[in-house]
This record gives C-alpha cells, structure tokens and sequence, in this order.
C-alpha cells in the first residue's frame, strides 16, 4: 500500500466512519479517490488532513468529512444522474462519480471549472461533465436529476434548482438568512408541487452567489475577526474592575447584594460556562442553598435526564415508597452529576428538608430527554403496578424502539435513511392512553403521576429527538430546549402556588439566545423562552473562566480526562475579565451603569465548554459571538478554576439503598 493511500484509508477511518458515516458506497469512493491530485503542488502533503485547504481562485477544497456527509446524505444507490453546484478543485465530483452513473457539475469561477475538467479527465473519470455557468440556475439541459448536491450557502432553495429534480430526488444545500451562518438541509420532492425539507446540520460555506442566490458583491461578514482598539479595551478593562463585587474564592464571596438584585424573581437560571469545573458547581450550590433558605424556592430543576434526577428527588424529599432500581447518571457523561459537588448539594438538600412537611420539601427534577430507555422502563414499572392491561399495550407499542435503547442514536440514523420505521406514532398514542387515565391515577398516587407523565412524555420527545440528533441540526437542538421549557412550564404548574423554580444548566441553555449567534441560525433556548413567557421574574445568571482544569471527554461516550483550559482569546469577554487581575467577582449586568453596560454591548466572542473539549481546535470548536449584557441579567467571574472530583465507587460502600448515586 503505498504511503497516500494509507494516509486515506486513516481518513476514512478517524475522520469520516468514526464519526457516523456508515454507507459502504460513499466510505470506499473516499478511500479509493487521490484527493491530493485536486490540490496545489504545494498543499498535496497535507492532502488527508481534517481540514478544508485553499485551491485557486481565492477558494478552498472541502473537508473530506463534510463531502462524505453530504454525499452519504443524497441516499445514492448507484446508477443515478446526480448535479453538483460549485465544481471547485473537481474533488467532490469524482467521489459522486464513483457511486453515480453521471455526474454534472457546473462551477462559476471559470478558472475553476476548466481546472477541475482537465483534472478528470487525466484521472480518467469520463462520466464527469463539467459547465462554467450561473449554478443558481441549474442544467435543464440535463433534467431531472435523482440528486443535487449545493457546496454553496444560499438565502433559500433556488426554485430551478427544486423543478429539475426527479420525483423521489433528493437536493442537498446550506441555506441561511445570512451569508455566514448556514443550515444544511435536505430538499426531497415528494410529487410535482410537494417538497419536504430536513435540517440537517450547522455549517459555513462560500456564498452561493449567482441570479437565484446571494448578489455577486456579497461576502460573508467578518465582525468577529474587526479589531478592538487596544486603549478602548484599557477603559473598559477599569470599568469592569470598578464596577463589580470582587472576591479571592468560592467561600468567602458575599452574595447578599446579589440576592437583593434577584429581588421578587420566580425563575433564577444559573449557568455554567463548561460541564466539568469544580468553582462553577460549587458557587452554584451557594447561590441555590441561599434562595431556598432566604426567599423559598420550591424545586432546582437541572439540565439531566428526569429518571436519573428523580432517583435523586426521592432521597433528598425523604419518600417512603420504593425507590427506582437504577442509579442516578451511571451513564456518560457520569461526572456531569455523578461529582463530589454535586453529592455535596443533595446531602445539604436532603438535610435541609428533614422535618418539613410533605408539601413543603424542596424537589430535585430532570429536564432533558436523553434517558429514553430508563423512561421507558419507568413508565412499564408504574403502569404494571396501577394499570397492567394499560402496560401491556405500552410494552407492544414501545417494542418498535427495542433495538436502539442502549444505543438511541442508532435510531436515528435508521430512521434518516428510510430504512426503519418511525415510533412516533406509537409513543405519542402511549402518552394520549395515560393522559386520558389522569383522574384514575390522579386519585391513586398524585406525586407519583408526575414522574409517570413525564417519563411518558420523555419517550414521545425523545423518539423525535433522536431521530434528528444524528445530524446535529438546529432542529434537534430546539427539540431539545423546547421539551426542556416546557417540562419547567410542567413542573411550575405542578408545584403551584408556591413554584419559585431555580434551573441549572450551561450557559448557552441559560443566556438569551437572541443575544447570541445562535439566533442567526434559528436556535432558541430555555433563557429566550423564559424570557419571552416570564418577562422580568426571570433572572439569569452566567458564568466564565480564563484558565486552569476541566472534566471532558475527547467524544462522545469516551472516558473522562482531566484537560487543561487553553487561556482565553483576543477579543473575548472572557479576556477582558482576565485582564482585570481579579481572581474572581460578581459582575451586575442589569443594574450595570450605562458606562459599563454600553461597553459590554459590543459583540465579542465567549466561550463555551460542554462535555466535550478539544483545545486543539479551541476557537471553531468552543466560540460563538454573543452580546453579554443582554445575554445574561449577571457574570460571576473565576479566573482560575479546576476540574470536579467524580465520585469513586469506594467512597460510596455502606451507604444505605436509597442513596441516589448507588455502587
């Protein structure tokens, strides 16, 4: 095997098929295509790297995963008439034409497409015919098409782009109300007038420039990389230090003036700026433990999985009815919950309700909807208990998602490709069955038909969650918070009158996302729909760090390491907060004056950190744009912070059954 194509057949394996694509035509096409025959003499050596490269013509060649993804999305059999707009350097071309029976690709830039041509040709693909022209318009010469495929980002769908596809045809295409930010989406023409479209993942591609796309003069906006005038920064730098509430730790911070600017609020978000630090959990449980005990806050409701945080709930409110048998978040990411701060708050929790009455015990609730196999379960143990005739048409019905539980995303990809059935249907008919049993349930265990209904719930959002999740699309994302609202919308008329709610979550789940990138792109979140249904009770608070440690995975389902926090970049609000020299503050952006306030509203980046980190690609991967003080209402600032403690198995022998995180 020569040297290049063992450098391919690593690509096909790292970069591409460990990232979820799984058809066999597309994976041998990029195994089998030289790509650095498409690249400059200079270039070919960084040919199988994961990253767009520059080609002629002030362009670039795509990313070898992203040309599989979007291939592999057009669904190619083999035998198809395929279009391709944006020809570039003619790569993508040739991979299609290993599947396809012809490909035609139209590329604007002159220069390009006689290049591209001539580079076929010698590689010897004859079933490539390439057109300098308009791509916007399409080739009806060559109509209808099985498939389209547009390496451009377009306002919209062209419409003769749309009319010259086959019935059954498939157009693949980024479009997005701004030339810089895209979603990739999946145009399929259902009949002559009929067409459905599928979001399929964020991405940023060239312009699609031409009559049915973005004017020739457009060019994507470049405010992120505009500089800020260093002695402009110095001021601002002084008027953060000046107007803030500094402190040298977690402890000895004094949150009785943030208190007094929560005032009445009924829902206090508290964010977190990544899913593994130590300071960021640990000031949470202070500001939590002190609205309960000085302005009554009935439930924290977390950004996890209901099951698991129900486990937890029925420790902390001391119920005598048997526990659920699995244990809390024993799932990835487990140091997420599964921490020593956190244990920290549920042992002060469940202190904190000993002696009160039922009704009056603070809850302890889950938002999300990842759990779909342990909701499923929950709902067969309490239907089998209160409505066994009930549980066994549940257990029919849900039989449809039985291959995938221990593997939901699975589901998804099946349900994308056509090839399985789609549970909606029946997971949506379960929860309508048990909401019609409401009275019945109601009458025979009321605390315990909210976990029931939710858990009901869960399975129906979750089915549709995960079969959009697969492709990362803004669609999945806005499931998601949106289920996640309203399970707090659930929740606060459930606890009603006394339902002050404090959410903990990330950032970028918390802060408005109006006044961020996100809603370029569509996305909406649980702070921008708090805001929109609650107005000013709403209080939400962010959180930021320059330096130090986290907890992350490498990928998803991998094993947690230890990383450490590359320093934060120019023209970040997080490096203006390092520049102040404090060690940590309080930072009140709504009662901000409008000296500070009117500084802080110039766009900048800000960093975000989940539960995964990948510092070698730190600003594509963990940077948006955002507008901090109508993001967030407060900033608590820590300089310095370091990873949570997951908890050991060994620190948790003898402890009794109903222990929420178990052995």
């Amino acid at each position: 095997m020569t040297d290049n194509s063992t450098k391919r057949e690593e690509m096909v394996q790292y970069q591409i098929a460990a990232r979820g694509v799984r058809s066999e035509p597309v994976l041998e096409a990029m195994r089998t295509v030289p790509r650095e025959e498409f690249l400059p003499e200079n270039l070919r050596e960084f040919a199988y790297e994961d990253s767009p490269l520059p080609i002629a013509a002030g362009q670039t060649i795509s990313q070898p995963y992203i040309v599989a993804f979007m291939v592999e999305a057009l669904n190619l059999r083999g035998g198809e008439r395929v279009l391709e707009i944006g020809a570039g350097s003619g790569y993508a071309a040739a991979i299609l034409a290993q599947i396809a029976a012809r490909v035609y690709s139209i590329e604007r830039i002159g220069e390009l497409a006689k290049s591209a041509a001539a580079t076929l040709v010698r590689l010897g693909y004859d079933n490539v015919e390439i057109r300098h022209a308009d791509g916007t318009r399409g080739w009806p010469e060559q109509a209808p098409f099985d498939a389209i495929v547009v390496a451009a980002g377009g306002p919209e769908v062209p419409e003769s782009l749309k009319q010259q596809m086959k019935i059954g045809g498939r157009l693949i295409i980024p479009i997005g109300s701004t030339p810089e930010i895209q979603e990739l989406v999946r145009v399929t023409r259902v009949s002559e007038d009929e067409f459905e479209m599928e979001d399929l993942a964020d991405v940023r591609f060239v312009p699609l420039l031409g009559e049915e796309g973005w004017a020739p003069d457009t060019q994507p906006a470049r405010a992120r990389k505009r500089p800020v005038a260093v002695d402009r920064d110095a001021a601002l730098v002084d008027a953060i230090a000046d107007g803030c509430e500094p402190f040298n730790g977690v402890r000895s911070a004094n949150l009785d003036p943030l208190l007094d600017r929560i005032g009445d609020a009924r829902i206090v978000l508290i964010g977190e700026a990544t899913h593994g630090t130590s300071e960021f959990y640990r000031m949470r449980n202070r500001i939590t433990t002190e609205l309960i005990k000085k302005k009554g806050f009935r439930f924290v409701s977390i950004e996890g999985d209901w099951p698991d945080a129900a486990r937890i709930d029925h420790y902390v409110r001391h119920f005598e009815y048997r526990p659920s048998e699995w244990i809390a978040f024993a799932r990835f990411p487990t140091w997420m919950w599964r921490n020593v701060e956190v244990r920290e708050f549920v042992d002060w929790l469940r202190n904190h309700n000993h002696g009160l009455n039922e009704k009056k015990r603070v809850a302890f609730h889950g938002l999300d909807l990842y759990s779909l196999y342990s909701s499923i379960r929950a709902v067969l143990q309490y239907l089998d208990e209160v409505d066994p005739s009930t549980a066994a048409v549940a257990r029919e019905r849900y039989g449809c998602l039985t291959p995938w539980q221990t593997d939901p995303a699975t589901y998804g990809r099946a349900a994308l490709t056509g090839s399985y059935q789609s549970c909606e249907d029946d997971v949506v008919h379960m929860l309508t069955a048990i909401s019609q049993k409401h009275r019945e349930y109601a009458a025979h265990d009321g605390e315990r038909f909210l976990d029931v209904m939710q858990n009901a719930r869960v399975v129906a959002n979750a089915e549709r969650y995960y079969r959009v999740m697969y492709y990362g699309s803004r669609a999945s994302w806005n499931l998601r918070d949106t289920y996640m609202f309203e399970t707090l919308q659930t929740l606060i008329e459930h606890h009603q009158p006394d339902n002050k709610a404090i959410i903990w979550a990330h950032n970028s789940h918390v802060g408005d996302a109006v006044a961020t990138e996100m809603s370029a792109r569509g996305e909406i979140n649980i702070g921008h729909l708090c805001r929109r249904n609650f107005g000013d009770s709403v209080y939400a608070i962010g959180f930021g760090t320059d330096n130090g440690t986290v907890a992350a995975a490498s990928d998803w389902d991998g094993p947690m390491e230890i990383k450490s926090i590359v320093p934060s970049m120019r023209n970040s609000y997080e490096r203006l907060f390092h520049q102040t020299t404090l060690p940590g503050f309080l930072l009140p952006l709504r009662h901000a004056s409008d000296a500070l306030r009117n500084g802080l509203l110039e766009a900048r980046m800000q960093r975000a950190i989940g539960v995964i980190y990948r510092p070698e690609t730190e600003f594509a991967s963990h940077y948006f744009q955002a507008v901090l003080p109508q993001q967030f209402d407060e900033y608590i600032w820590l300089d310095t912070t370091h990873a949570v403690t997951p908890i050991k198995t060994a620190e948790l022998e003898g402890m009794p059954d109903t222990y929420p995180f178990g052995l």
